[in-house]
């Protein structure tokens, strides 16, 4: 047996002589390992033509290439463990790499080609049984949590029983094969969240009340992913895999020599907690920023701005010179640091520019005096200067679309890829990079300093340019697209990015890794953000998670306080038509800007937990950030809601705390009167709301 202990944890890997490599516990350091061996799946599952599974299913935890593979050593590379494998009949080389990271293990897998071709239809990133200790879980005892996540409808977690997601009862000794079921969930194309969350949690069901082993788990890719839990002869396995045949259109063919690497995973685990999945998320929110700390290629060092964007329930993509100007000084009035002008600033067709996009020249229409001039009155006022940028499509009625190469788009069978009116750049091709650096160093050479990215369309699954499998193109454009942000900044690296892709569409950590802040959501409807802001730290770190905080003229003080909320324990993301406002609405911005800008260093320093459960889905909506001097219980009742709600909080039994409200100020006229009652010696926090709902509130326990 091989142990390796780094990054809080300690695993436990059997190298047999006549059986693959597996992982036999996975644990916090310091916990007890099994006491009995269990037969868990191999640690790399590999899919080959002409290899396949046994027995036949959709399971990736059943290859026979994974199934032939044989220990070949290992070894220790800059802190990381390289675990080497050989199949004998495909002669393929296989080296899986843990890398520690802060409370959990990142890992990925080399495929090396060795004197036979080898055409890899998938490959996994880790495998491992869910849970290999002395937990004395089942499959019957294993909940899982995944997230949904859709256009203006992100974060949307569910919880339930392994076997009601997938995971039927069967007795493998009767039919001598093992469960050919899984639950499975993948997301495929370019919006790496668009459909499903690349984050999970498995947890014992009664680990809430007694303590219990969760392990938390994300993927770090930009593209196509698949994850999966199925039931082996003794328990779960989940398999990481990025994208696949099957699922994705993706392969690759190995000559002799050449190698593939797998997209990174990682993985986190609590052990012995009051609440096994706050305490598995909290572990993987460590290694988020280890993660964001390491990467090197963005400057995450300096004090974290505010910024005011004219876009959501304001301009809405229609910014002129004359509608720009009094917003700016009414945003330096409140305290924001940067004013970034969002979509529509290049527009000379009236509103038509959706198919025209590409070239990203200023209109003389919407500036006459130049967009320099707006973007010096922003400088003048204290601000840095920002801009929207869809860097990876070109509208079909675009001149560019004529002046690049085929090759420099998304092409399949010889055509070019549209979606909703745009080709598709591909970042492989030098004239793509060429073209968007070159719109880049321009526009700072102009004065801006802050770039939001969007990205609204998806290319399908990908492009056969160069003779690859759409999703093996796909594959090596999401990698060109990271390689061109760290151009980026390696060229600007005083520059700020934002990530947003219709909202919360690209919300991955290969990304994020790089960038300042991530768009949650496009929700307009301040009703419904609540429940996104609330689960967002699940998947996305608070102090990068940016929530839009829209005030407005018309609404009355609690509903402004209400819309601002979200934003005072995450980036407060400002807009709305402040340039209207009077004094006192103003005001009311001015302070939630001022109790966030406080809270910023905790925000940073914090770990979530969910008093009524990530997954809950209710009119009272709650998260707490925790560090060890001080909670922060951010909390909204909804139309509809009892007046009070009791938020469990057990880490924090037993102490007894003081509580105050935060946001907003007790005396803000116009505001109800709320509660707070901290009940030591149950850990519970009882909030009773004086004031009609929608109504929110920030408090702190200390």
């Amino acid at each position: 047996m091989l142990r390796w202990t780094a990054g809080g944890l300690t695993a436990d890997l059997d190298t047999p002589d006549d059986a693959p490599v597996t992982v036999r516990s996975l644990r916090p350091v310091g916990a007890a390992a099994p006491s009995t061996a269990t037969a868990t799946p191999p640690l790399v599952e590999v899919q080959a033509l002409g290899h396949g599974r046994f027995p036949g299913s959709h399971r990736y935890t059943a290859t026979a290439v994974g199934d032939r593979l044989r220990y070949a050593g290992h070894e220790e590379v800059g802190g990381a463990l390289h675990v080497h494998q050989r199949d004998a009949v495909t002669d393929l080389r296989v080296t899986s790499v843990l890398a520690p990271s802060d409370g959990a293990v990142r890992s990925w897998t080399v495929l090396r080609a060795g004197s036979r071709a080898v055409t890899v239809q998938a490959v996994t990133s880790l495998v491992l049984g869910t849970f290999v200790t002395d937990s004395g879980a089942g499959v019957d005892d294993l909940d899982v949590l995944w997230g949904d996540n859709d256009w203006v409808a992100e974060s949307r977690w569910h919880r339930a029983p392994l076997r009601q997601v997938g995971l039927p009862r069967m007795d493998p000794g009767v039919h001598h094969h093992l469960n050919r079921a899984r639950m499975a969930v993948t997301t495929r194309s370019s919006w790496s969240t668009g459909e499903r969350l690349p984050t999970g949690v498995i947890a014992r069901r009664d680990g809430d009340d007694s303590g219990g082993y969760g392990l938390a788990f994300q993927i770090e890719h930009d593209g196509a992913w698949h994850w999966e839990v199925g039931e082996d002869r003794d328990g779960a396995s989940l398999a990481l895999l990025g994208p696949t045949d099957a699922e994705h259109q993706w392969t690759v063919r190995l000559d002799p020599g050449q190698e593939f690497t797998s997209v990174p995973v990682a993985v986190a685990v609590a052990s012995g907690g009051l609440d096994p999945v706050s305490g598995a998320l909290a572990a993987l929110t460590r290694h988020r920023r280890a993660l964001v700390a390491a990467t090197g290629t963005a400057r995450h060092d300096r004090p974290l701005p505010i910024v005011f964007n004219d876009y959501m329930n304001t301009l809405m993509g229609d910014p002129t010179t004359a509608k720009v100007l009094p917003l700016v000084d009414a945003a330096a009035r409140v305290g924001a640091d940067g004013y970034c002008i969002d979509a529509g600033w290049y527009d000379e067709d009236s509103g038509g520019w959706w198919d025209a996009v590409g070239e990203w020249l200023p209109s003389p229409t919407r500036f006459p005096g130049g967009l320099e001039e707006v973007l010096d009155h922003i400088r003048d006022r204290g601000l840095f200067a920002g801009i929207w940028l869809e860097p990876e499509v070109v509208g079909v009625r675009s001149a560019l679309a004529d002046r690049l190469p085929d090759d420099a788009f998304f092409r399949r069978h010889g055509e070019r890829v549209v979606e909703h009116g745009r080709y598709h750049l591909d970042l492989r091709h030098p004239a793509a990079r060429e073209h968007l650096d070159a719109v880049v160093d321009r526009l700072v050479g102009m004065g801006v300093g802050f770039f939001k990215l969007d990205y609204n369309i998806m290319p399908g699954p990908g492009t056969d340019v160069g003779g690859l499998a759409p999703g093996a193109g796909l594959l090596e454009h999401n990698r060109a697209y990271l390689s061109w942000l760290d151009g980026v900044l390696a060229r600007h690296p005083d520059l700020l990015i934002e990530n947003c892709a219709s909202g919360g569409m690209r919300a991955d950590y290969a990304v994020l890794a790089r960038v300042h802040l991530q768009s949650t959501s496009d929700q307009q409807d301040p009703l419904l953000y609540p429940r996104i802001a609330a689960a967002t730290p699940a998947s996305v770190l608070p102090e990068q998670a940016g929530h839009w905080g829209y005030a407005q003229p018309d609404m009355d003080v609690e509903t402004s306080a209400f819309t601002l909320v979200a934003g005072i324990t995450a980036r407060l993301y400002l807009s709305g038509h402040l340039a209207t406002m009077d004094d006192d609405q103003l005001r009311l911005v001015a302070d939630a800007v001022a109790a966030h800008r406080e809270l910023l260093p905790f925000v940073q320093a914090a770990l979530p937990s969910w008093p009524l459960g990530l997954e809950h889905d209710g009119p009272w909506q709650a998260f707490a950030l925790s560090t060890p001097e001080a909670t922060v219980v951010t909390a909204w009742r909804l139309p509809g809601a009892p007046d009070d709600v009791e938020l469990p909080l057990p880490a924090l039994r037993g102490r007894p705390l003081r509580c105050e409200q935060l946001f907003p100020a007790p005396d803000t006229p116009g505001t109800g009167t709320w509660s707070a009652g901290w009940r030591a010696e149950e850990g519970v926090l009882h909030l009773e709301a004086g004031a009609t709902a929608p109504t929110a509130r920030v408090f702190r326990l200390s």
